[in-house]
């Protein structure tokens, strides 16, 4: 029992040195690759487009339509939106199918650092990574790192890869229609795809859209330049 004990110590003292090393190094660029690009890879029998940029040269569009669409209070929150986390319980509670209040902090906790798909023990982590990394990296930077590592369809990585495959230009240069047509398939990436929408995706781009417009300073201000 003894040795399991110290087994479980070391275990987890190597995790909490991988977080903390990660927290630390990648406050200053994006992960050149993730495991869920490389489960992507596995599955996929090929390797990724994954093509890192900064900031600058993602168009703000793009920018906009992702936080209306994904985390519409992620300038406001600090990693967790207790709001739609509460929000998310209430309508469970009325009778309305559970859904996730999972922040753009948490989607870049996850994938970064933990591995995808349900479970509770991904939830129990998931959360205190979130915050941390709300603590230790600017709304800016947390912004960056997800653009460039969401997946956008089967092995598809990053909003460059996603702009130069779907709409043949770089991600600068994405009109708002475009960013909100990206936007409106991140739920289901490889089920959905941004060169031929679905009704469906066509009605939640446009929703999108408008709500991209939508956002106020307040929802936006952390990361203007």
């Amino acid at each position: 029992m003894k040795f399991l004990k110290k087994i479980l110590k070391v275990f987890i003292g190597a995790i909490l040195f991988v977080w903390i090393a990660g927290l630390l190094l990648f406050r200053f660029f994006s992960p050149p690759v993730t495991l869920t690009m490389l489960i992507s890879a596995y599955h996929n029998h090929r390797w990724i487009d994954h093509r890192t940029v900064s900031i600058e040269r993602i168009s703000t569009n793009l920018q906009r339509a992702v936080i209306a669409s994904e985390d519409g209070r992620f300038c406001i929150h600090h990693g967790i939106d207790f709001d739609a986390v509460a929000d998310a319980v209430e309508d469970y509670s009325d009778g309305e199918k559970l859904r996730g209040a999972s922040t753009i902090s948490m989607q870049v906790s996850r994938n970064v650092f933990l591995w995808t798909g349900g479970g509770a023990a991904r939830k129990v982590l998931e959360a205190p990574l979130a915050l941390s990394l709300d603590a230790a990296w600017s709304k800016r930077h947390i912004i960056e790192i997800y653009l460039n590592i969401a997946e956008w369809g089967p092995g598809i990585f990053g909003a460059e890869a996603a702009a130069q495959y779907y709409f043949h230009k770089p991600a600068a240069q994405l009109s708002p229609y475009e960013s909100a047509r990206l936007a409106a398939i991140l739920p289901n990436p490889i089920r959905w795809n941004a060169a031929k929408p679905t009704p469906y995706i066509e009605s939640r781009t446009r929703t999108i859209q408008i709500r991209a417009m939508q956002l106020n300073r307040g929802q936006v201000g952390c990361i203007a330049r």
